[in-house]
């Protein structure tokens, strides 16, 4: 625990706290001024700038630098939402041109701050370092979604919109005391490279699966349980994160001792059966437990495809991996609230979820591949935890 790492963690704190309070807040902002379609929309948004800013990050720092970066990451993620306490703010348009903004500075926090705290770490306790930080950015992000949802309709859209911007802000004055490391001027031909590697491609496109489904759960989930007595959302949006927060860390040591891959097919399998059992929108108990299955089958794939493609990169390319695995983080979260959005329009809540599960469903196909043994990486045992921001 060095000082710029002890600093680096507020900053994940603030991330965390910066992305996760409002995730589920604006889609409910938008949905309570039009078509719930149209809250999808919103993350989709949110999602799909992050992705194209996450392709752009490491030529970015490259220029830059990490500092620099981290900082306008932090700004343009909290500032822009107070947009939405304006006049104009319930206007889809300046929603979608908010979460825009916001999205391109999640992506920089997350691929330039993710890249500093691996190489903050030692490489003999990488492991151990990386399964604390995502457990230092899980735990807001467990506490954060839920209460968002439960505080917009106690306190007030502007209360959570407030301290979305302030929290990120604060978190500024702490980037000065990380070390002025600088990117490989090789960063920002890496990505491309890095994209042709059926070796990074692959567990990326595991996880984009169980992504896509979270997309659905954070976005539609409070209004597919909208008629319920108020405690399902807030109790399921805590579950999940929760048991994704418990399986990371246990994937860390399961996957450092016995193999990252062997991890994959458990996590797909869960991450379906707990989207097909929160298809029961009726039932309080198994949106609930649905919740909880599909955040376990979530954290175990968190770790375990993050961790399989920085054993196969140097570290010099952390960076690409960084934005390759988030991205395909986000394009898949955003690909399931657009594609839940579009279904809704002819189904039911139900039948959308279900529909969700089933397309997680391929993705096995792809995490047995990764497991034979000849598809594990040679000194799995030193493999890597996710980390959260």
């Amino acid at each position: 625990m060095t000082r710029p790492l002890l600093f680096r963690l507020v900053s994940v704190v603030a991330c965390a706290v910066g992305f996760y309070l409002p995730l589920a807040v604006v889609p409910m902002f938008a949905g309570s001024a039009g078509a719930e379609s149209s809250a999808g929309w919103a993350n989709a948004a949110l999602l799909l700038a992050t992705v194209a800013t996450e392709m752009a990050t490491p030529a970015i720092v490259s220029r830059f630098g990490y500092r620099r970066a981290l900082v306008a990451g932090l700004a343009l993620l909290g500032t822009p939402i107070l947009l939405l306490l304006t006049p104009a703010g319930t206007a889809l348009v300046v929603v979608l041109a908010v979460n825009v903004v916001r999205g391109a500075g999640f992506a920089i926090c997350v691929v330039a701050g993710g890249a500093l705290t691996a190489a903050l770490i030692p490489t003999e306790r990488r492991g151990e370092g990386l399964a604390l930080v995502g457990l230092v950015g899980g735990v807001p992000a467990l506490l954060a979604l839920p209460l968002g949802t439960w505080a917009a309709p106690h306190w007030g859209y502007g209360a959570v919109f407030v301290v979305t911007a302030l929290v990120p802000l604060a978190a500024v004055v702490t980037v000065p005391a990380l070390p002025a490391r600088d990117a490989s001027s090789e960063a920002s031909h890496g990505l491309g490279r890095g994209l042709r590697r059926a070796a990074l491609v692959r567990p990326a496109a595991i996880f984009a699966a169980s992504a896509s489904a979270a997309g659905v759960v954070v976005t539609f989930l409070p209004l597919a349980v909208a008629d319920e007595a108020g405690w399902v959302a807030p109790t399921a949006l805590l579950l999940q994160p929760a048991a994704a927060t418990l399986a990371r860390w246990a994937a860390g040591r399961l996957g450092d001792r016995r193999g990252q891959t062997r991890l994959l097919v458990p996590g797909v399998s869960l991450s379906a059966i707990g989207m097909a059992a929160m298809a029961a929108t009726g039932s309080g108990i198994l949106v609930t437990i649905g919740a909880a299955v599909f955040g376990g089958g979530f954290g175990l794939l968190q770790n375990a495809t993050l961790s399989l493609m920085y054993a196969r990169v140097a570290e010099q390319d952390y960076g690409t991996v960084s934005a390759i695995w988030n991205g395909a983080y986000d394009l898949g979260m955003g690909a399931g609230s657009i594609g839940v959005g579009a279904v809704l329009s002819v189904s039911g809540f139900g039948v959308a979820f279900l529909l969700v599960a089933a397309t997680i469903l391929p993705a096995l196909v792809l995490a047995r591949s990764e497991g034979r043994p000849a598809r594990r990486p040679a000194g799995h045992r030193t493999g890597h935890v996710a980390v959260a921001a």
